[in-house]
C-alpha cells in the first residue's frame, strides 16, 4: 500500500485553510507601468484551502467540510458560494479584520501565467481557539493549507489540528502554497513543521525551494525521507508521486487551453484527495488530480463550475 494511503476509511474530508475574495484581472502582454492596462476584470470566491475543498466536492467526496476565518463584509457571500459548491463550511467571524483579498494578475497570453498581490486579513487570523477536536469527528482526512504557517496564530492553530488528527489515526495532508511566503518563513522552519505529515503536495518550484535540488523527480524524492508519501505538481509536466524515498510514477498531465492558471494546483489537491477518501492508490488519485487541473486551467478563477 502507498505510504500515506490508509485503506478502508470511509468519512469526510476536513480542510483547514484560506477563504479569500478574488480580483482577477486578465491583461494581454506586459502590464504598462504609470498609465492604463486594458483588463477584464472580474470579482470571484477564492482561497486555497476554500478551493481544494470545492473542487473536492466536484470530485464526488460527498462530506467536504472547512474551517476558516473571514471578515463581516463578505461572510455571508462566501458561505453561500461554499454551501453551492457542496461544501460545509465552518467560518469564524472577525470582528476586526476584512476578508483576505488577492488581486490575480493574470497575463492572458500564452501559458496564462499570475501574479498574486496578498492582503491576508483575517485569512491568517485563526487561532487554536477557533479550533475544537470535535471538528474531527467522522474525519477520514485532514487537510492543511500552506498558508496557515505564515502567521504566528494560523501556525499554532495548525500545529494543534495536526496534533489531533494524528492522537486519532487520521492521515494528514499539506500543501506548502507559495515559495515567496516560504522564503520568508525559512526552509528549516517549514520542513520541521512537515515532519509530522504523511503527505505533502508541493509544486514544482517549491520542491526545488524546500530541498536545494534544481531537478522535482530529485526533490520530490528527498521530500519523502522526511514526509512518507510526496506528489510534486508539475503543471503542464504532469505530476511525480514519491513513497519513502523514490519516484514511483511520473503521471501525464491531461491535454489542455489555459486560459488561467488561478487554482490550478487547488484543483489537483481536492480531486487527489477526493479519490484517497473513495479508496484510490496515490497514482490513481495523482491521475484525477491532473485531470481536475486540467479543467481548472481552462476557466477563469480558482474554483470548478457551479452545480447544476
Amino acid at each position: 500500500m502507498d505510504p500515506g494511503v490508509t485503506a478502508g476509511r470511509a468519512g469526510a474530508l476536513l480542510i483547514v485553510g484560506d477563504v479569500v475574495t478574488d480580483v482577477v484581472a486578465r491583461h494581454r502582454g506586459p502590464l504598462a507601468a504609470g498609465t492604463d492596462t486594458a483588463a477584464a476584470i472580474r470579482t470571484l470566491p477564492g482561497g486555497a484551502g476554500a478551493n481544494v475543498a470545492c473542487w473536492a466536492a466536484a470530485a464526488g467526496c460527498a462530506d467536504v467540510r472547512l474551517l476558516g476565518r473571514v471578515g463581516a463584509d463578505a461572510a455571508a457571500w462566501h458561505e453561500r458560494e461554499l454551501v453551492s459548491a457542496g461544501v460545509r463550511p465552518r467560518l469564524v467571524l472577525d470582528a476586526e479584520a476584512a476578508t483576505a483579498t488577492v488581486i490575480c494578475l493574470v497575463d492572458a497570453d500564452a501559458a496564462a501565467e499570475r501574479t498574486f498581490l496578498t492582503d491576508s486579513g483575517a485569512a491568517l487570523r485563526l487561532e487554536p481557539a477557533d479550533w475544537s477536536d470535535t471538528l474531527l469527528d467522522g474525519v477520514a482526512r485532514l487537510h492543511l493549507s500552506g498558508y496557515l504557517l505564515f502567521s504566528e496564530p494560523s501556525r499554532a492553530l495548525a500545529a494543534v489540528a495536526l496534533r489531533a488528527a494524528r492522537a486519532r489515526g487520521v492521515p494528514v495532508s499539506l500543501d506548502p502554497a507559495s515559495t515567496g511566503f516560504l522564503r520568508a518563513l525559512g526552509v528549516d522552519r517549514f520542513l520541521a513543521f512537515a515532519e509530522g505529515l504523511d503527505i505533502l503536495l508541493p509544486s514544482r518550484d517549491e520542491a526545488c525551494l524546500l530541498t536545494g535540488l534544481p531537478d522535482p523527480a530529485d526533490a520530490a524524492a528527498k521530500l519523502s525521507r522526511l514526509v512518507p508519501l510526496v506528489v510534486a505538481k508539475l503543471g503542464a509536466d504532469g505530476a511525480l508521486v514519491a513513497p519513502s524515498g523514490d519516484v514511483l510514477a511520473r503521471v501525464p498531465a491531461a491535454p489542455a487551453t489555459p486560459r488561467d492558471t488561478t487554482g490550478a494546483g487547488d484543483a489537483f489537491t481536492g480531486a487527489f484527495l477526493a479519490a484517497l477518501v473513495a479508496g484510490a492508490g496515490a497514482e490513481d488519485a495523482a491521475a484525477e488530480g491532473c485531470r481536475a487541473g486540467a479543467r481548472a486551467v481552462e476557466r477563469v478563477g480558482g474554483r470548478p463550475p457551479a452545480r447544476e
